[in-house]
């Protein structure tokens, strides 16, 4: 808790120079399809979009000793973005996780669908902070924001999941 008080001051100055990557952008149209972003817009004029969707089969496959697939397909993820690829994806698995941890440490662009919309000051979490303020992320959420949402559903998964395609499909 200190350390995020202690960071306000510099927050509130990469906001200040930076604040068109901090403002929630509200229609930005995508295949028909409205979200809201905050974050580098430019990075959906790229040439190439990828998604990151770990498949349960993956997964369970991993789970019975088979991980060779899994690794394989989350290695080729991040490959794919020392390339030049953008990845897209909801994020929401912890091996999808992974891989964008591996991108925010590298400085890697992403783009990453959000399950809920944006506060009317909404302003990312740390590491995410850091890649918005530098232009490498973009945050996007199809749905306004809610209060009052506190998981996220399997439906909701399977539609960001689908948008993510959608948008690797541009």
């Amino acid at each position: 808790m200190m350390r995020y008080v202690q960071m306000n001051p510099q927050r509130l100055a990469t906001k200040r120079l930076k604040p068109g990557f901090f403002h929630v952008q509200r229609d930005i149209i995508i295949h028909g399809r409205s979200y809201d972003g905050v974050g580098n817009t430019m990075l959906l004029m790229a040439q190439i979009f990828a998604p990151v969707h770990v498949r349960s089969a993956m997964v369970a496959a991993a789970e019975h000793g088979e991980t060779e697939s899994l690794r394989n397909y989350m290695n080729s993820c991040v490959l794919k973005a020392r390339q030049g690829v953008v990845m897209v994806s909801p994020f929401i698995s912890t091996q999808e996780k992974m891989v964008m941890q591996v991108l925010l440490r590298e400085q890697r662009p992403f783009i990453i669908l959000l399950d809920n919309g944006f506060r009317d000051f909404f302003k990312p979490s740390d590491a995410l902070f850091d890649a918005c303020a530098s232009g490498r992320v973009l945050l996007l959420s199809p749905w306004p924001y809610d209060a009052t949402k506190r998981h996220i559903s399997r439906a909701d998964c399977v539609a960001l999941n689908q948008m993510a395609e959608e948008i690797c499909s541009m």
